[in-house]
């Protein structure tokens, strides 16, 4: 997953910016490193009391968060709407997304539960104790809902949080941040501090009192902050990049196939780490499956995020665009469909397109593009789609389509990918596990056990 922390600055302050309009929106304060400090310190010192609240009350808050939270989805989806130039459905979605993993966490207090180990000569018991300050760094992908993997979790477990969103995304966060506060949430309890990353984010790899780093962005940046964070030997939880398949057989249903093959890496203008980037067709009806595709491709509703049929939006920023297009130069197209840059529309815009592939070792094929590109290549068999589907850094998700199960579950089983999907495109749902394999990323969020990796198990012996 690409950041960017790069953008118009003014001494302390970044000037958040329109996508789809390339107009600004508003100037947000950064914070310094003594600004992030005093947040810390103060969400240190909240900690005392957050954690020996009772559980029931703790769960009673993170619902009541919720409620707050439903009460204003459409005042979140419209602030991501012009913030992230997400489309209108996206967002409604993210917003809703919040609200779900806060009522799903909100189960977590009461029922974080250790064991009682059969020993001789005593009683031997487990306890799950929170971890203290949790620092969380969010991309400007998905502000919403991967602010929320973080939090609500990490706050179900009895930690506080400090979170700082992306510079050029951080509107949803800092109104999650007053709608906590509305909800009733102790002050300090949720933070979230804009800032740069090499301050702020920096900050909350250095600082002894930050007992853990959530990271989701790129690779690059994810092996810096585990180097730092090892330092402290701190606790870190890094979601990175990815490059996945999308794996057609000639068996499965090629219309379905096709038609669903475009959601699956043009989705938020293919800004998504489990963009299926790389589409694997089996050689016998690759022509076909292209052929079936084109429409799918031409047909997608690029427009203005602001009209609410619009399917695809614009890339977040104008370096974006610039990093985009550069994939493309000396490409070889085979479907190309529309954007309103080509009417001569404002905006960081770049049209879906599907690149044909011969050789694996091109950039296209192997790096991870982070907009609206897919590379397609053929393959002969079961073997060979598995090996060229491996053939990467990364293993974060990926798509299988067949109509013999059998084949896909091998396929998935062999598929070196931390989520896969047969017949579906499918990756994050917040009540299952989500992490990547390889360079994609280390630890699992999402699922019942997230609440757990905010937690140091301790062990205790009473002798008789």
């Amino acid at each position: 997953m690409t950041t960017h922390t790069s953008g118009p600055t003014t001494g302390d302050v970044f000037t958040v910016v329109n996508p789809a309009t390339a107009q600004p929106l508003l100037d947000v304060p950064l914070a310094s490193v003594e600004e992030a400090d005093a947040a810390i310190v103060a969400a240190h010192e909240a900690f005392a009391t957050w954690r020996t609240l009772a559980p029931g009350e703790r769960a009673a808050l993170l619902r009541r968060f919720a409620a707050v939270v439903d009460a204003h989805l459409d005042e979140l989806a419209e602030i991501e709407v012009r913030n992230a130039g997400h489309t209108w459905g996206n967002a409604r979605w993210e917003a809703g997304n919040v609200r779900d993993l806060l009522n799903y966490y909100a189960g977590a207090p009461e029922r974080m539960t250790g064991k009682q180990i059969p020993v001789a000569g005593g009683l031997d018991v487990t306890f799950h104790e929170p971890l203290g300050v949790v620092g969380i760094i969010v991309p400007w992908n998905f502000p919403m809902p991967i602010a929320a993997w973080g939090f609500a979790p990490a706050l179900a477990a009895g930690n506080t949080v400090v979170l700082k969103p992306a510079e050029l995304t951080p509107l949803t966060a800092l109104r999650l941040g007053e709608l906590a506060l509305e909800a009733g949430l102790p002050e300090h309890v949720l933070t979230v501090i804009p800032g740069a990353g090499p301050v702020v984010g920096e900050r909350f790899v250095t600082h002894p009192l930050v007992r853990k780093v959530c990271f989701t962005g790129s690779t690059a940046v994810g092996k810096r902050i585990m180097a730092g964070c090892a330092e402290q030997v701190k606790n870190v939880t890094l979601e990175l990049g990815g490059k996945s398949s999308n794996v057609i057989f000639a068996d499965t249903d090629l219309a379905a196939a096709a038609a669903s093959a475009p959601y699956a890496v043009f989705d938020n203008a293919g800004q998504d780490c489990c963009a299926r980037s790389r589409l694997l067709v089996e050689r016998s009806v690759y022509d076909d499956f292209l052929a079936l595709l084109e429409p799918a491709v031409t047909g997608l509703r690029v427009l203005d995020p602001s009209d609410e049929t619009s399917e695809m939006g614009p890339l977040i920023s104008a370096t974006q665009q610039q990093r985009v297009t550069g994939y493309l130069d000396g490409a070889e197209v085979a479907i190309q469909g529309s954007s309103p840059a080509g009417a001569g529309s404002p905006g960081f815009w770049v049209p879906p397109t599907v690149v044909a592939v011969e050789d694996p070792a091109l950039p296209i094929w192997r790096e991870e593009v982070f907009g609206p590109v897919v590379a397609v290549m053929p393959f002969d068999d079961e073997a060979d789609a598995i090996a060229k589907a491996n053939d990467t850094e990364y293993g974060l998700s990926g798509s299988i389509f067949t109509n013999d199960l059998g084949k896909g579950l091998r396929v998935a089983r062999g598929v070196q990918a931390g989520n896969l999907s047969v017949n579906s495109h499918s990756s994050v749902r917040y009540w299952t596990p989500f992490g990547g394999y390889k360079q994609s990323g280390l630890g699992r969020e999402l699922g019942p056990d997230a609440p757990y990796a905010f937690t140091e198990e301790k062990n205790v012996f009473i002798a008789q």
